[in-house]
């Protein structure tokens, strides 16, 4: 698209330039109307033919249009919330795995098909690095495979206008080499270990937070936020709005609509800075 792009916007500039400076005299009706004929119908017919060909001939790549077409490749459910991602991984039965929120974690060379839903409005779920984008539709379940071909760190922002923080809605891919992705995978699959128990933890549940959000291994198992397991080994916070750091933490759990606005969670500033600071650590610590 690139280069087709610029072809054309080359060749529009060598026109203006033909019909401003080279031949600044009217044209006759005869050669305005092969004008027209030429550049304003017959090019962009066979431009737009060609690129929708090259799109219908990509489409069996990115959706599994046949039953058991995609057999054999990991599948992950994606849900679109206003505004933060919730990413279950389904093992070989397509039964729920694990859930994890705001970063997708992919082997490289190894295809992914994604079950795209949304639980509010619509969203959009886009991967620029890797393939287009697909709708989050309420009460619709959407189907996008991807294939990885090189190992990384991406970003994918939601590409739907979905409220007020729409811009702030984004999420990070983790690509990597297959033995990689197992040994994570195995080591989210294992039965969870209980984190351990700091001022940080005891202060998590006393003031709330597990209502909201989940943590394996402790009895925080709160489905409206975000699941927190192994928060602290992500790239980012706020779904992709905050470099993960003890002060992003403590930013983010002292004022979130300061950074997010419209963001369900309530501002916990009333907080003493100790008891911020010490759960901040504690969810760092969660790798």
């Amino acid at each position: 698209m690139v280069i087709g792009g610029a072809i054309i916007w080359a060749l529009t500039i060598g026109v203006l330039a033909y019909a401003g400076r080279t031949r600044p005299k009217p044209m006759s009706v005869r050669g305005a109307s092969r004008l027209i004929v030429w550049g304003g119908v017959a090019f962009p017919v066979i431009v737009l033919f060609l690129l929708l060909s090259y799109a219908v001939w990509l489409m069996p790549q990115v959706r599994p249009w046949l039953p058991g077409a995609m057999d054999g490749t990991a599948e992950i459910e994606v849900t679109g919330e206003q505004f933060w991602w919730r990413i279950l991984y389904l093992d070989q039965a397509g039964k729920p795995a694990f859930e994890t929120a705001n970063e997708l974690h992919l082997p490289v060379g190894r295809r992914t098909t994604f079950r795209l839903k949304a639980a509010d409005v619509i969203h959009s779920f886009w991967i620029p690095a890797l393939g287009g984008k697909m709708d989050m539709i309420p009460g619709r379940d959407n189907t996008l495979s991807l294939e990885p071909t090189k190992a990384g760190i991406y970003r994918g922002p939601c590409a739907e206008f979905c409220g007020t923080s729409h811009a702030l809605m984004a999420f990070s891919v983790v690509v990597m080499e297959e033995a990689d992705y197992l040994a994570w995978r195995a080591a989210r699959t294992q039965a969870p270990v209980a984190p351990q128990k700091t001022s940080g933890q005891e202060l998590f549940f006393r003031h709330g937070c597990a209502a909201c959000h989940a943590i394996a291994g402790t009895p925080a198992i709160g489905r409206i936020g975000p699941d927190l397991t192994a928060v602290g080994e992500r790239q980012t916070l706020a779904a992709g709005t905050l470099s993960n750091t003890p002060d992003s933490m403590i930013r983010f759990i002292r004022d979130p609509a300061s950074i997010k606005p419209g963001v369900k969670m309530p501002a916990f500033g009333m907080l003493p800075d100790g008891d911020i600071e010490a759960i901040s650590a504690w969810l760092g610590g969660l790798k």
